[in-house]
């Protein structure tokens, strides 16, 4: 090997890395637009089956369907702001949720109640909380950071919210040439392979985000009726923020727990500690480890198995692998990721002996 070769080589390489950082500072620049496609891309997963309902059943014609398809989206959008974004704005606030300031006395009123409630039992609470070190441990901004980025995602997405349904609308209205632009950028020995798996991807994850918005919905409704069993103020926000926690799978349902009972007890401060707040947030919490148990015993995994057609015990492998090597974001994606290599797996790989083993079904 000469020394040009050498020379060579590293200038090779110094321009792929050039160019790869310029590529991912490139992508950075454009975050939000590579974000508006992908929402795009998830709401015609979503969509193609009730684009295809109105052609089938109703006849409509392809541009009529991508219209009324749309028109549903928006339609759901509306009822839910109109339904949802007073209530919890205005809950959120007699909860001091847009205030880290005020969230924070509020904390520190609860714990000079708990001391209080400590000290008549017999128990030291100074050493308890020295102990506990709650002073290095809590974090008074992530409710309010959470609460504000819910709000601002919900209450300022108009530009977004204009520019995905643009966006969805050409994937809806024009899938056909897109796939036929696909094909002439694919090799034509793989050809049938990818637009098989494409195929097959797009049927999987359609089911599999539909599957999430009823699961999300099904734990907001039993999440509020356990709220409003045992009279907790400020249900609909308490039920609201912790149904968006479980978007995380398993760990998003602990937090979950922890947030009630926290706003549990922070919406019911005039009241006494022992025989109020106490009892009231130890019944909340049972109701929601309850809600918990059915969720992830019944209602996750029929939701999850059926839509992605792997078993209740490949999904949480898969999900506690990705926590474990990508953190709470591999968590999230784990599903989806799992069931586009699946899909490949089959087509390009459908004799190997373990590939055979999980697409069995698919």
């Amino acid at each position: 090997m000469t020394s040009k070769t050498i020379a060579l080589g590293i200038v090779k390489a110094v321009g792929i890395i050039l160019l790869t950082a310029l590529g991912l500072y490139v992508l950075h620049l454009i975050q939000s637009v590579l974000i508006y496609l992908v929402v795009a891309f998830i709401l015609t997963l979503i969509g193609n089956p009730i684009l295809d309902f109105f052609k089938r059943k109703l006849k409509f014609n392809h541009t009529f369907a991508t219209v009324a398809t749309l028109s549903v989206y928006l339609l759901i959008i509306i009822g839910l702001v109109l339904l949802f974004v007073p209530l919890i704005i205005t809950q959120g606030e007699s909860l001091s949720l847009l205030n880290t300031a005020e969230i924070e006395k509020n904390i520190v009123q609860l714990i000079d109640k708990i001391a209080v409630y400590l000290d008549n039992h017999n128990i030291d609470s100074k050493r308890v909380f020295k102990e506990a070190n709650l002073g290095s441990k809590l974090d008074f901004g992530f409710i309010p950071d959470l609460f504000n980025n819910v709000i601002n995602a919900l209450s300022s997405f108009g530009i977004g919210l204009a520019s995905v349904l643009f966006i969805t609308f050409f994937f809806l209205k024009d899938r056909l040439n897109f796939i036929i632009g696909a094909k002439q950028l694919i090799p034509d020995s793989q050809e049938e392979k990818i637009l098989n798996s494409l195929h097959k991807i797009n049927h999987l994850l359609s089911r599999y985000f539909i599957g999430l918005l009823i699961q999300l919905f099904i734990v907001f409704i039993l999440y509020l009726i356990v709220l409003l069993i045992f009279g907790v103020q400020n249900a609909i926000v308490i039920a609201f923020l912790c149904a968006i926690l479980n978007i995380v799978p398993y760990i998003g349902p602990l937090i979950a727990s922890f947030v009630a009972a926290l706003l549990t007890m922070l919406s019911n401060l005039g009241g006494d500690f022992q025989t109020q707040m106490l009892p009231m947030t130890i019944y909340v919490m049972i109701g929601f480890w309850i809600v918990q148990m059915i969720d992830n015993n019944v209602s996750s995994p029929i939701i999850f198995s059926k839509s992605v057609s792997s078993h209740p015990l490949e999904i949480f492998l898969v999900v506690l692998i990705a926590g474990f090597l990508f953190g709470i974001m591999g968590m999230i994606v784990a599903i989806p990721v799992y069931t586009i290599l699946k899909v490949f797996g089959k087509e390009f790989f459908p004799e190997n002996t373990i590939i055979k083993l999980l697409t069995k079904n698919i």
